[in-house]
C-alpha cells in the first residue's frame, strides 16, 4: 500500500462512489441527457468508520450514516477501471429522453463496460438532493481505481488511530537566522507512522549527552535532539553520537535522530563529513569513553557564547516526524509505558479530549535525591519516594511557582488507577500565570522565541502567554510524570542584578510582548 498518498485523498475515494450512487438514483427521473459533462471530486471527511453524507431537502443539514463500506461492493465489479460516468443518454443506452429502452441508470468504466447495473438493493435510504445536479445538467464522476478503493476501506475498518501526514526525515542544511542547522544529520535507523508514536524533542551540547541511555530506558520511542556545537564542540559532539550508537546502546541507534547547529560567525574549522557514519569504522569500543559533564571545557564556555536555547527547540520540534510530540528537556525521563497509555486514551477519545478548545497534555515534574539508584516506574512507587522525602516537586526549592501545577496535591492523593486519564482541566490564570508546563501537544502548537536564551531567563514564558491568548487548555494526566536525573537542586544559582536576565527582560517587555498583543491580541488573566 503507498504511504506517499494523501490521508485525505485516500478516505475521500469512498465519498466519490457514495456520489455516484445518489446522481445514479437521480438522473433514473430525469428526461434530458447531459449536455456539460463537467468531472467532480467532492471532499470527504470520516468520522471514525463511518461515511457522512448531506441528506433530505436542500437547505437542511441532516446526516445520512452510512456505517459499512461493503454497502459499495456493486461497484467494485469491473477490476481495474480508472473512472466511471453515470449513463444516462440514447447513447449510452439509458433512457435518454424517456424512451423506455432502459429505465435503470447504469455505471461504466472507461471503456464502455457496465460496473453498476443500477441495482440499488444494497445502499441505504435517503438521496441527497442538494448535492445533485439539476435535470439536464447531469455531471461525470470521477472514481479512482479499485486498488484505491480497497485501500481506502482498509483505512476506515482499522487504519490511522487519527488523521495525520507521514514525514520521512531527510538530511539537509539550511541556515535558520544566526545559524547552520544541519537537519536529521544523524538518523535514527527505525522509523513510525504519525500515529503510531509519541516523539521526545529535546536539546542538549555534548556535554549533557550521557542522559541519553536513561531517557532512553524509560521512554522506549523516537527521540528528536538538536545539539548546540559551535566550533570545535562539533567534533567533541560528533564523537559522542556514534560512541553512543556504536558501543553504548542500541536504543541510540534505533530512536534517536540528531540535528546539529552552531552559529554562523563559529562554523567549525575542519570540513564537515557528508555521511558521518563513515567515521564510525575508526571507533575504538574498548578505548576509554569519552566525558561527559559540566566539569568539560567547552568552545561555547571558553567564547562565553550563550545557549540559543529555543532555536534548539524549534528545531528538534519541527523535525518530528509524529503527529504527537513531547517537547522536554534532556534530563527529565519519563515514566515507562507512557507511550501506548496514551496512545490508547487517544483513543479512547473520552468526553475531556472532546472539549472544543486546543489542548496539551501535562506531565507532573519531580526530582530525586542523588543517592537513588532506581527511579520511581509508575505512581505508586513516585507517592512512596515523595512519602519518604526521596522525591520532592519539581524545583521546589528553586522556582515553585514555575512549575506549580493546578490540584498538586490533590494528583498525589488521588486513588492510582490502570492506564492513563485527564485527572484535571487547568488554565494559564492566576495563581498560575507564570506555569512553565511541560506537556505533550502536537507540531501545530506554538513555537519558542529564538531571541530569547537560556541565560536570560523567561525563555518560555512568551509562548505560555500565546497558549493562554489562544486559550489553550492544560489536561494534566493523572499517571504520568517527568523525574529529573538524580540530585536536587535546593539553591538558587542567579545573582539577584544579572545584566544578561535584565537585558532578555527589557526585550520581552519592550519588543516581543507588545509583537504578541498585536499578532495574537490580549485575554483577560494572560501574562508573561
Amino acid at each position: 500500500m503507498a504511504m506517499s498518498r494523501a490521508w485525505l485523498f485516500r478516505a475521500s475515494v469512498t465519498s466519490n462512489l457514495l456520489l455516484v450512487i445518489y446522481l445514479a438514483l437521480y438522473s433514473s427521473s430525469t428526461s434530458s441527457p447531459s449536455e456539460n459533462n463537467v468531472p467532480v471530486l467532492v471532499p470527504f471527511t470520516p468520522d471514525s468508520a463511518a461515511l457522512h453524507a448531506k441528506s433530505g431537502p436542500p437547505g437542511k443539514n441532516t446526516d445520512l450514516l452510512l456505517s459499512d463500506p461493503s454497502q459499495l461492493q456493486p461497484l467494485l465489479q469491473e477490476q481495474g477501471s480508472n473512472s466511471v460516468s453515470v449513463g444516462n443518454s440514447p447513447e449510452d443506452g439509458g433512457s435518454g429522453g424517456g424512451n423506455g429502452v432502459n429505465n435503470k441508470p447504469e455505471v461504466r468504466s472507461s471503456d464502455g463496460g457496465v460496473v453498476w447495473d443500477g441495482d440499488d438493493s444494497a445502499l441505504g435510504e435517503g438521496i441527497a438532493a442538494d448535492l445533485v445536479s439539476p435535470p439536464g445538467q447531469e455531471k461525470d464522476i470521477l472514481v479512482p481505481s479499485v486498488e484505491m478503493v480497497n485501500e481506502s476501506k482498509a483505512l476506515l475498518e482499522g487504519g490511522r488511530l487519527f488523521p495525520c501526514d507521514d514525514l520521512t526525515p531527510r538530511p539537509h542544511y539550511a541556515q535558520r537566522g544566526a545559524y547552520w542547522v544541519l537537519y536529521n544529520y544523524v538518523r535514527g535507523e527505525r522509523t513510525f507512522h504519525c500515529d503510531q508514536s509519541i516523539t521526545y524533542s529535546t536539546h542538549a551540547d555534548f556535554t549533557f549527552l550521557d542522559n541519553l541511555v536513561p531517557l532512553l530506558e524509560r521512554w522506549q520511542g523516537p527521540v528528536s535532539l538538536s545539539v548546540y556545537s559551535p566550533g570545535t564542540d562539533f567534533g567533541e559532539t560528533l564523537t559522542r553520537i556514534l560512541y553512543l550508537r556504536e558501543c553504548v546502546s542500541p536504543l541510540v541507534k534505533d530512536f534517536v535522530t540528531f540535528h546539529i547547529f552552531f552559529d554562523t560567525r563559529h562554523v567549525p574549522k575542519s570540513k564537515i563529513p557528508q555521511d558521518p557514519f563513515t567515521l564510525a569504522s575508526t571507533l575504538n569500543c574498548s578505548a576509554p569513553s569519552p566525558t561527559f559533564g559540566d566539569n568539560i571545557v567547552t568552545y561555547k564556555k571558553a567564547k562565553k557564547l550563550p545557549y540559543p536555547v529555543n532555536v534548539a527547540r524549534n528545531v528538534a520540534r519541527d523535525m518530528s516526524t509524529t503527529h504527537y510530540i513531547l517537547p522536554s528537556d534532556i534530563e527529565l525521563y519519563p515514566n515507562p509505558n507512557l507511550i501506548p497509555d496514551f496512545l490508547e486514551m487517544i483513543r479512547l477519545n473520552d468526553s475531556n479530549l472532546q472539549r472544543p478548545n486546543p489542548k496539551v497534555f501535562v506531565l507532573s515534574i519531580f526530582e530525586v535525591e542523588a543517592n537513588v539508584s532506581v527511579q520511581p516506574r509508575d505512581k505508586r512507587e513516585l507517592l512512596h519516594m515523595l512519602g519518604n522525602k526521596s522525591a520532592i516537586p519539581f524545583h521546589k526549592y528553586v522556582c515553585s511557582d514555575c512549575h506549580r501545577i493546578p490540584r498538586a496535591k490533590e494528583w498525589m492523593t488521588a486513588p492510582v488507577t490502570p492506564g492513563l486519564r485527564v485527572f484535571h482541566v487547568g488554565k494559564r490564570h492566576k495563581p498560575y500565570h507564570h506555569w512553565e508546563p511541560i506537556y505533550i501537544g502536537t507540531k501545530f502548537d506554538p513555537l519558542y522565541d529564538e531571541r530569547l536564551s537560556w541565560e536570560g531567563r523567561s525563555d518560555k514564558m512568551t509562548q505560555g502567554y500565546v497558549l493562554c491568548v489562544l486559550d489553550y487548555e492544560f489536561h494534566i494526566l493523572d499517571n504520568a510524570f517527568l523525574v529529573h536525573r538524580p540530585g536536587i537542586k535546593r539553591t538558587k544559582v542567579i545573582p539577584k542584578k544579572n545584566p544578561v536576565v535584565a537585558k532578555q527582560n527589557s526585550l520581552i517587555a519592550r519588543t516581543i510582548l507588545p509583537e504578541l498583543k498585536l499578532i495574537y491580541g490580549t485575554r483577560p488573566g494572560c501574562v508573561v
